[in-house]
């Protein structure tokens, strides 16, 4: 080739070399899929043998399959806390879940916000479960003061049914009637928003946080249907809960329904993906779906312990799989949660990843993807963990830890914190409430002083308490644990005065 034609064939490609560098550095869209109290082994490709999930499973195969995810709390406001601000949902002031005093303030700052600040367009939809949205209700900050540029949810749950979407909220305002279940509303609007509302000139960030498969559910009965048969209630009796007990009371006649729902909840999702293969976005857009925390427990066991009247819950199938612990449960089964990320090109496709991935590494991961700086005047309790989608290891300043306040003896007598430290997982107990104090009071003058240790590479199901083999575990573990719990407690107990 002639110096003169070396020339001419640069000059010609340079366009073309230069087009595809840019799409390569280009910030990738990214789409966050929640689901609610679905199970760490609710899904077909974490080996459940009863419910369907073609599409999840389709997905996983594209991508990485985490094995060791966590959400960043063990019930949801707390979870979505997390996700959204990076820190400890304790630090936040989510103590259990939004209500009449707790809610998302303003002050905190989320992915949402550093996200826009990059030049992505930011859109949420569905349960937002961090300050009311009703604004005659309480004037408390919502998505759109949280950096969502277009939104579309509702405070809560839409309970009962189709007949309830009218309940949306959009960009602040009633949406009116919609008709259709949960997760087909907000999967269909966000479709929409996708093909014909958003600025096609920047990357996009959605965040999607469905109903399901939380209770009261009642799914089309073409779903349901499809687990109406006899050979249901043998597989039924191999699936794991968590070492919590079921109810004495026979609620197996309600197992199709949370099943078809899961199954439900998989079609839609994968109606989401086929959107972005039909817009072509599917190759520079990172896709992560997960869960807020473990699966819920049926209403009847803690109807026998005085507590609960209500039981709609005794829909309740899900499953943590191998896991000790439901939702609530400071155990693995509350926050190790289904973990799936797409990236093509980036991440690996068929790939498996035992790296821990916590619900508080989403900010920092996120926006590790854009020259964001990330906040340096509060505590940031996750790190960037994009590694371990990768399968490579993930350094962190601090343990790992998880909070749920429970005090009563009654409601399933269960630790109120656990710590990840590597393979170790101490759990820890703070002393039983007196009546004297209230909530507040016990948390804020409360160290944990009882222990269990467990070894997860060798017992994951977390049935050998190693505390007394392994007593300078336990001491270091301890320390660091009670330092953590006081500095998180404090910070967000100074937040509800």
């Amino acid at each position: 080739m002639t110096m003169n034609n070396l020339f001419r064939l640069l000059f010609f490609a340079l366009p073309f070399l230069l087009m595809d560098c840019k799409q390569e550095d280009s910030q990738p869209n990214i789409i966050v899929f929640l689901a609610d109290d679905l199970g760490y082994g609710d899904l077909g490709c974490y080996g459940n043998p009863i419910i369907k999930t073609p599409h999840i499973d389709q997905f996983a195969s594209e991508g990485v399959r985490m094995t060791d995810c966590h959400s960043g709390g063990t019930v949801c406001s707390p979870s979505r806390s997390a996700l959204l601000t990076g820190r400890n949902p304790y630090r936040s002031g989510f103590f259990y879940i939004q209500g009449k005093e707790a809610h998302l303030k303003d002050e905190e700052v989320t992915i949402a916000e550093i996200l826009r600040e990059q030049g992505y367009e930011t859109s949420f939809w569905g349960k937002w479960h961090l300050s009311s949205l009703e604004k005659d209700k309480r004037d408390e900050p919502g998505p759109g003061d949280q950096g969502f540029d277009y939104w579309m949810g509702t405070t809560l749950n839409a309970f009962g049914g189709p007949e309830n979407a009218k309940k949306f909220i959009l960009n602040g305002e009633p949406l009116g009637e919609v008709n259709g279940w949960y997760c087909d509303v907000i999967v269909d609007q966000a479709g929409d928003w996708l093909k014909n509302k958003r600025n096609k000139e920047k990357p996009f960030f959605m965040f999607l946080s469905t109903h399901e498969p939380h209770t009261p559910i009642a799914p089309p009965k073409k779903y349901s249907q499809l687990y109406d048969h006899p050979s249901m209630d043998t597989l039924e009796k191999s699936i794991q809960y968590g070492q919590v007990a079921r109810p004495q009371e026979d609620i197996s006649r309600n197992k199709k329904a949370y099943y078809g729902t899961v199954s439900q909840l998989d079609d839609a999702f994968g109606r989401l993906m086929r959107t972005l293969e039909n817009l072509g976005l599917t190759k520079n857009t990172l896709v992560i779906f997960t869960s807020d925390n473990g699966p819920e427990t049926p209403v009847t066991l803690e109807e026998s312990l005085g507590n609960w009247e209500d039981p709609i819950r005794d829909n309740c199938f899900g499953t943590p799989g191998v896991l000790r612990g439901m939702k609530r449960f400071p155990y693995e089964g509350g926050h190790r949660v289904p973990g799936i990320a797409r990236y093509p090109g980036v991440i690996p496709a068929g790939t498996e990843s035992d790296v821990l991935f916590n619900g508080n590494d989403f900010l920092p991961t996120l926006a590790g993807l854009t020259p964001a700086q990330l906040p340096t005047d509060r505590p940031i309790d996750g790190t960037n963990a994009f590694a371990a989608f990768l399968g490579k290891e993930v350094k962190r300043k601090a343990s790992v830890i998880w909070f749920y306040p429970n005090h009563e003896d009654t409601y399933f007598r269960m630790p109120q914190m656990s710590m990840r430290k590597n393979d170790f997982t101490l759990i820890g107990w703070l002393p039983q409430k007196s009546d004297s104090l209230n909530l507040k009071r016990w948390m804020a003058t409360k160290d944990p002083q009882q222990f269990e240790l467990y070894d997860l590479s060798k017992d994951l199901s977390q049935v050998h308490d190693i505390a007394g083999e392994y007593p300078e575990v336990v001491t270091s573990m301890r320390n660091e644990m009670t330092s953590l719990w006081r500095e998180m407690r404090d910070e967000g107990l100074s937040k509800k005065e």
